[in-house]
């Protein structure tokens, strides 16, 4: 079987749910919890049909992965426009913001080092709103 180019690939009905499921995601999902909405859906997928599924529509363009600073990604549908993450350092939760700044930065650094930016992956660190009053030397229990 040859390497599946944007002409000549096939979307199957696992891949369509897959494809689906990410679109619909307000969010960012990761392997086992698109796997896990996709039994729902099809029963018969495998895990590794979701990892090949993720690395396919990545190479075609459909999709983003981000690590976030996890050992897992996260898959998003591909953005319309450019935009930012902040990523919750004690509760885990991943809010997306759009800024002028990544456009302002794009063509600054395009000007000025004479490099093609295809994208821009911002991901701030810190403390959500509802973090923020919580005391830092609490036990995290997440695990």
């Amino acid at each position: 079987m040859g390497m599946a180019t944007p002409r000549n690939y096939r979307l199957t009905s696992q891949r369509q749910t897959l494809l689906g499921l990410i679109r619909q995601q307000e969010g960012h999902l990761d392997a086992i919890e698109l796997y896990r909405r996709a039994q729902e859906l099809q029963p018969r997928i495998s895990l590794s049909t979701v990892y090949r599924a993720m690395h396919f529509f990545k190479q075609l363009g459909l999709i983003e992965e981000h690590r976030f600073e996890q050992d897992h990604l996260h898959y998003e549908a591909k953005p319309k426009v450019e935009h930012c993450h902040l990523i919750c350092l004690r509760c885990g939760r991943i809010s997306e913001f759009q800024s002028p700044q990544t456009d302002k930065l794009k063509k600054e650094v395009e000007h000025e080092k004479n490099f093609k930016v295809a994208s821009i992956q911002i991901h701030l660190q810190g403390y959500c709103d509802q973090c923020q009053g919580k005391q830092f030397f609490e036990v995290d229990n997440r695990e």
